[in-house]
């Protein structure tokens, strides 16, 4: 995994990257009052894409769960989102954040709206969310996603990390070890 991000753990992490399509993206630190802009990127996601994300057929996200993802420590909870212009108002359309589960091992998941999938956002996300937990003293960032996902496999695999899976029916568990 390259490592071209800043060298910083904040919640005032912020930097942009170039898309597939030319167009530039924010990726940034989720801060508290990004809830209004977080729930309307869950409003914009298909049942498809949530259901990859939770594991359950949803519709939405309740403010308490909305609350919860916002407000994090960058401690023990890391949360990036990936902002673009829209019609001059900044929109997110993506996200990742990894959850400590153990001393040097995280849980990590990934989001990405419909419309911005295919567009390299899940490779640039993992690019930093590993960066940041490596320079955390992370050595493993692990998921499960759902074995139909392949998009975010190959986002795995493609992350130079050479990832060890384990198969459960419907579900591949990732492991990377951070390089």
């Amino acid at each position: 995994m390259r490592d071209r991000v800043p060298a910083v753990k904040t919640a005032t992490y912020s930097t942009l990257e170039t898309l597939r399509d030319g167009r530039h993206v924010e990726i940034r630190a989720l801060r508290p009052d990004d809830q209004a802009a977080f729930a309307d990127a869950v409003s914009r996601a298909s049942g498809r894409s949530l259901y990859r994300r939770f594991f359950t057929p949803r519709r939405s996200v309740t403010e308490q769960e909305i609350a919860s993802f916002v407000n994090v420590d960058f401690a023990n909870h890391v949360a990036l989102i990936a902002v673009i212009k829209e019609g001059g108002r900044s929109v997110i359309i993506g996200g990742a954040r990894y959850v400590v589960s153990k001393p040097s091992q995280a849980e990590m998941a990934f989001a990405v709206v419909d419309a911005y999938q295919g567009q390299g956002i899940g490779t640039i996300l993992m690019r930093h969310l590993g960066a940041i937990a490596r320079q955390a003293g992370t050595n493993e960032l692990v998921a499960e996603v759902l074995r139909e996902n392949i998009p975010m496999l190959r986002v795995f695999e493609r992350s130079g990390c050479s990832p060890t899976t384990k198969r459960w029916p419907g579900v591949v568990q990732v492991t990377l070890r951070l390089c």
